[in-house]
């Protein structure tokens, strides 16, 4: 039943997306999410015992527990984009412990929030849902707007209250993006010396990456590259917004490039696009999870549904939305993650 409303909500986009079959990448190549994920990549790795741990606590939490894929839940909007407009739908929100609630009566695998938010509630919640603090923010009280990542604590202070791991955004592209890059691999290396694992934000940022109409900031190779870079500073994770164009670097004339980027390892299928990111992140061995974006409506569970089929069938490791639950109903907000992950646990639905 779960399949056939995955099917109903695909809607006309079901035939070309289920029955997709990626001739660039080969599956073959990819190493995929499963039950022994963490055996088969990170026990290899530099990574100690407790980030081990802790990344294990996290695949194995939550409705997708021992899947090998993740549902988050990220609410860092009340700092990026004011409490004000995230909450003002759904007031309840102000208060974080009810932030925690929803993640665990969604299912979710982890919670990714602020400090503050965290910290508040600490004592409390630790222990039943793995934290992710998020230990950088642009905020929006600078008149004039700026977008620039800095950090709001220490590392040690998100393994003082009881985080799993920390996630951090880079706005590569952007002015700041040197700085960012050497602040936030820096706090990665003590977040691994303390065990937690790590989850990097990889955005794009710059203006002049918009052109003739098109926004490159969420072009294929371009965020692929940004996942490249996010995966060297070791994150664990990457978070990337979902690949709707490509070929931004022929575009916009800059960096460097290959014709077979855009001939043998990509198409323009979604799929494709979103393959391109994930052989980018090691060939998988750093999962891949999409972010949700903002909410626009009746059409965001659809849209969801589509993303989240894109990202299992190119090879990723899950979805990281919260907008579209936290700016619902309580109750509608849970329904929403779990429809979420039952692409994830649909056998029906395979890798491209």
């Amino acid at each position: 039943m779960a399949y056939q409303k995955i099917v109903e909500l695909l809607g006309n986009d079901a035939e070309n997306l289920l029955n997709y079959k990626s001739n660039t990448f080969s599956k073959d190549l990819l190493h995929l999410p499963g039950p022994d994920f963490a055996d088969r990549v990170f026990v290899q790795s530099n990574r100690n015992q407790q980030v081990i741990r802790n990344l294990t606590a996290m695949y194995n939490h939550g409705r997708l527990a021992g899947t090998g894929y993740l549902s988050i839940l990220p609410v860092d909007q009340d700092i990026e984009h004011t409490a004000g407009a995230s909450f003002a739908k759904n007031p309840l929100y102000f208060d974080p412990e009810n932030i925690i609630k929803l993640a665990i009566e969604g299912g979710s695998n982890a919670v990714a929030t602020t400090f503050g938010n965290l910290a508040i509630v600490s004592r409390k919640y630790a222990h039943k849902i793995p934290f992710i603090v998020k230990i950088n923010h642009n905020e929006l009280l600078t008149y004039p707007t700026k977008y620039n990542q800095i950090m709001f604590g220490s590392v040690d202070d998100a393994w003082n209250l009881g985080a799993a791991a920390v996630g951090a955004t880079i706005y590569f592209g952007s002015e700041e993006s040197g700085r960012q890059i050497i602040e936030v691999s820096q706090a990665f290396e003590r977040a691994h010396e303390l065990g937690m694992a790590t989850i990097l934000w990889c955005y794009t940022r710059n203006n002049a990456f918009k052109k003739d109409g098109v926004n490159y900031e969420t072009a294929a190779d371009i965020t692929a590259q940004a996942n490249h870079i996010g995966v060297t500073i070791q994150a664990d994770i990457i978070k990337q917004k979902m690949p709707d164009v490509n070929g931004g670097f022929t575009a916009l004339n800059f960096s460097k490039s290959d014709p077979l980027m855009y001939s043998e390892l990509a198409s323009d299928h979604p799929i494709d696009l979103c393959r391109y990111q994930v052989a980018n992140c090691y060939m998988g061995r750093a999962g891949l999870i999409n972010s949700g974006g903002e909410s626009k409506g009746p059409g965001d569970l659809a849209n969801s549904v589509l993303n989240a089929v894109i990202n299992k069938r190119a090879g990723g490791t899950g979805l990281i939305l919260g907008r579209r639950a936290f700016q619902r109903p309580f109750a509608e907000g849970v329904e929403f993650l779990h429809t979420i992950q039952d692409v994830y646990l649909a056998p029906e639905i395979d890798i491209a």
